[in-house]
């Protein structure tokens, strides 16, 4: 089905600078959260709706992210010499991920509950929305600072403002990237496009989420995932 993403994209090429000395010698989607890399935590969730082709993309210390990788049919866009970003990095990917709508997804998060991937298939609404954010409200939290990414208003369009956060998995159509010059640039920009047009969505995370972009995050995650239920 041409509207409905069967492919993934995994952010992974950046720097990791917020884990100091941990990334010095590690690419973060490499750093461990209960003895799991953070990137194996993600795949897991993508391999549970089996797609047709996921991709990473990757800049810092690529071989040793090659090297993670290389069983698992994940296909790798080596941003060099400079890095792309989260939109350069996708439309970088393009040629491997196809034309029609993709997940993208971050890899320095951890999700208790539900798969965010599931959670956003069941949303997603070809005919209405261009972009699906799934969106984590602050009570559901752990390990983020701020006030929140975006209103959530109750027809489940989003609109920029404190509210919910961005967990980090949303589904995309990717023709705007076409408009935007910049070799390098974020995804932000592909928003706005969708914002404006009334085409960008999001969803309500229903379990429990962790940041994981500093050190603080990996003992907030630890301990989230071996709370009992409620």
């Amino acid at each position: 089905m041409r509207d409905f993403p069967n492919a993934v994209m995994l952010f992974s090429a950046g720097f990791g600078t917020r884990m100091g000395t941990l990334t010095r010698s590690r690419p973060k989607p490499l750093i461990k959260v209960a003895g799991k890399a953070l990137i194996d935590h993600t795949l897991d969730h993508v391999n549970a709706i089996a797609p047709k082709t996921v991709v990473a993309n990757t800049h810092y210390l690529h071989d040793q992210m090659a090297a993670h990788l290389a069983h698992t049919g994940v296909h790798l866009c080596h941003e060099t010499p400079d890095i792309l970003e989260t939109g350069g990095g996708l439309r970088n990917a393009l040629p491997v991920l196809g034309d029609g709508p993709v997940f993208t997804s971050n890899t320095d998060a951890i999700w208790r509950g539900a798969n965010p991937f599931k959670v956003a298939l069941s949303a997603w609404r070809p005919e209405d929305m261009d972009g699906l954010l799934v969106c984590v409200p602050q009570d559901q939290a752990r390990g983020h600072k701020g006030q929140g990414d975006f209103t959530l208003a109750p027809d489940g369009r989003i609109s920029r403002g404190p509210g919910v956060i961005y967990g980090g998995v949303q589904i995309l159509r990717t023709e705007g990237l076409e408009k935007i010059e910049q070799d390098a640039f974020s995804l932000n920009l592909l928003w706005d496009q969708l914002l404006a047009k009334g085409r960008l969505f999001g969803v309500s995370y229903p379990g429990q989420w962790c940041d994981v972009g500093s050190q603080d995050g990996i003992l907030l995650a630890e301990r989230m995932l071996i709370e009992p239920d409620v």
